[in-house]
């Protein structure tokens, strides 16, 4: 029987990150307390990107490896859907350019939301290739301990038989009302309970017991585990738990606290993606998701990891970070901030939800349109060709994964923007298709006609009477 686990994987940390001693320098007059945190940096989101964009830039690399064929189902774990009642995993897999033939799931109400929904993707991935994304971009109380620990961040993997990178030796769960933190429907922010209390009863408690039921399961002893992957934030947790298992100490991954942050539902998963990126063919990697309980995973590198390159690995994602000393920029794209734009921001983004599902193929997944006659490509699609005047059909042309530079650009100050100035300029593709277009993650000293873009997706425009934002595709600099 081929072996199931892990056949891709990619993840993304946003480029900006707020340097936490500017976040302590901020509350010092009140919070003096908040320096010790203060050291590192934590990630966190532009105001165009939320958990569906994140989700959606690690998916994307995640695929680039192997044919989109084949693939069953997408669940889309997160605690900070942007949506209530309107599948977030429909909206993540149409922007991928995923086909409409496979079953889609939101996975949320607990941490562990990502590790959850790995397990039952392997357990039931047999016929049919799954992809299981995660993303997270929690608020926090300005002042509060989580403001200094919370992070954004996102991790995609696909899972299926045959070739696989890591396949999987078993897993273990337990649902246990162990109340460490929470947050209502509707509330903005989490209510979180003691540090000592949660690491003694909880972590310290649940993850042996599961671990252990794991370990007999599997045959496996404590000393074969090369990496041990335990998302947690309070200082000294992992070394404790694997102390207590008997694991060795050099088997801890890096949790990225002091690069990153805590990504919530995600963070197991991009620490999975860590430890895949550095292991070597045969390594044993234990995944623990802690949150109402607690699962264990355990899998096995195989010898295609030596050949494996990930579309977007965890080093690669955190490199290209920015710190940004800005605590204001920090609560403004966090809409900690409501700042007074003046008139032009007065006006009514409304989706017109018929439009947008006639045109979903140009407006969610970027498909432009090339004339059969004089092979011209254009962005939005057209009756006529705008070269030759051809009203022949036109063929279905992605543009979202194209190379593309800048041809022109200009930054205006006087538009409304919610990160002035705003860029936006024409972007020539290599295939010949030219689109006016808004450009993001600009860096003014280093951004000029010829710089090579990447598209992404993200918020276009944010709508606060109805909540229904607007997304479309974007140029950053590679």
């Amino acid at each position: 029987m081929p072996d199931t686990g892990i056949k891709s994987f990619a993840a993304y940390v946003p480029r900006l990150r707020m340097d936490r001693a500017s976040i302590a320098a901020a509350h010092a007059w009140a919070l003096p307390s908040l320096k010790g945190l203060g050291k590192g940096e934590r990630s966190f989101g532009a105001w165009d990107e939320d958990s569906i964009t994140m989700g959606v830039e690690a998916l994307r690399p995640c695929l680039r490896s192997a044919a989109r064929e084949g693939i069953g189902a997408l669940t889309f774990a997160t605690t900070t859907p942007v949506f209530s009642d309107l599948q977030n995993a429909t909206l993540v897999a149409a922007a991928a350019g995923l086909a409409g033939d496979l079953s889609t799931l939101d996975a949320s109400g607990s941490l562990r939301a990502g590790t959850s929904a790995l397990v039952r993707a392997l357990e039931s991935s047999r016929s049919t290739d799954s992809l299981v994304v995660a993303a997270d971009d929690r608020h926090a109380r300005p002042g509060s301990v989580q403001e200094m620990q919370y992070g954004a961040g996102s991790a995609a993997f696909r899972i299926g038989t045959g070739d696989v990178i890591a396949r999987y030796l078993g897993s273990a769960s337990t649902a246990t009302q162990f109340v460490d933190h929470f947050r209502a429907e509707g509330q903005k922010y989490d209510y979180q309970w003691e540090e000592r209390w949660i690491r003694d009863e909880g972590y310290l408690k649940i993850v042996p017991e599961t671990v252990e039921r794991l370990f007999k399961s599997a045959g496996v002893q404590p000393s074969g585990i090369d990496r041990f992957c335990l998302p947690a934030t309070i200082s000294g947790v992992a070394a404790a738990v694997a102390k207590r298992l008997k694991l060795k100490p050099e088997a801890i991954v890096d949790a990225l606290g002091a690069r990153c942050g805590d990504t919530g539902a995600a963070h197991p998963l991009v620490m999975l993606a860590a430890a895949l990126e550095g292991a070597k063919p045969g390594e044993k990697i234990l995944l623990i998701g802690f949150g109402a309980g607690c699962d264990a995973l355990l899998f096995e590198t195989t010898e295609t990891i030596a050949r494996y390159t990930p579309g977007s690995s965890v080093s690669a994602t955190i490199a290209r970070g920015v710190t940004e000393s800005s605590y204001g920029k920090f609560l403004s794209f966090g809409g900690e901030l409501a700042l007074d734009w003046g008139m032009r921001s007065e006006t009514d983004p409304k989706t017109a939800l018929t439009q947008l599902y006639r045109s979903r193929d140009q407006v969610v997944a970027f498909i432009g349109g090339q004339c059969t006659e004089c092979k011209a490509i254009q962005f939005p699609r057209m009756p006529a060709c705008v070269r030759c005047g051809s009203t022949a059909p036109t063929r279905d042309v992605p543009l979202a994964d194209e190379p593309a530079r800048v041809a022109t650009f200009t930054a205006d100050w006087l538009m409304f923007y919610p990160a002035p100035p705003l860029y936006v300029g024409l972007v020539q593709f290599d295939n010949g298709a030219r689109v006016l277009m808004e450009m993001v993650d600009v860096d003014p000293a280093s951004f000029d006609v010829g710089t090579r873009l990447r598209m992404v997706y993200r918020v276009k425009e944010k709508d606060d009477l109805r909540h229904y934002n607007r997304y479309f595709w974007k140029a950053a600099p590679v």
